[in-house]
């Protein structure tokens, strides 16, 4: 068996999430739910990105970031700014980013708030492109996990790809964007890939 979340597979996420946005041009980007700082960093060492916000509702896991970062060049030179609060709740001032991530953020939204989550993100920041990271449930048995066992206990639920093409797609239809999907992490021929990406970008004729 795999083992769990091999701390390679979170690095290839964020080089993976850092590379799409680098290749969409943007220069303003928002990491709904940062954590710790990890996309940051590399967001920060690259010097296209001019401003790069992290938002995220944990104060503890917020310093952590600060702590992280606060040595960069970049950082010191103004181009960080950290934000404790919630990607479910408004942030007008925060409208309008060519690009923002939630890497590994939403199987933490309680079922009943993805559509405050919708209406915060795809309707009020409505960024250009937004990079979307969940686990793919179907791949669990390959690290050894029971039926119905998340990866994280504080997961409100893990999505297959069927249910979360579903939900993407919708979200997509209903705010004016498109989405396309892939993964990330070693390939199974039934399971898929450990990691599902969605990338939303933003129709011309988007408001």
């Amino acid at each position: 068996m795999i083992d769990l979340e091999a701390p390679d597979l979170h690095q290839q996420r964020l080089q993976q999430v850092a590379a799409l946005i680098r290749a969409s041009g943007a220069r303003r980007v928002l990491d709904l739910g940062c954590g710790s700082g990890g996309l940051l960093q590399y967001l920060l060492r690259d010097a296209q990105f001019e401003w790069v916000v992290g938002l995220e509702l944990s104060g503890e896991l917020l310093a952590q970031a600060k702590l992280r970062l606060e040595a960069l060049p970049a950082a010191r030179a103004g181009r960080l700014e950290l934000i404790c609060g919630s990607y479910a709740d408004p942030h007008p001032s925060l409208a309008g980013f060519e690009a923002a991530a939630m890497v590994e953020t939403i199987e933490h939204v309680p079922p009943e708030a993805l559509s405050r989550v919708e209406r915060a993100v795809f309707a009020g920041l409505r960024p250009r492109l937004l990079v979307m990271t969940t686990p793919n449930h179907e791949y669990n048995p390959l690290y050894d996990m029971d039926p119905g066992e998340f990866r994280d206990p504080d997961h409100k639920f893990e999505w297959d790809r069927a249910r979360f093409r579903h939900w993407s797609q919708g979200v997509a239809r209903r705010n004016g964007y498109r989405v396309r999907f892939s993964g990330v992490g070693e390939m199974h021929a039934h399971l898929g890939q450990p990691t599902q990406l969605a990338c939303f970008s933003r129709e011309a004729s988007g408001a």
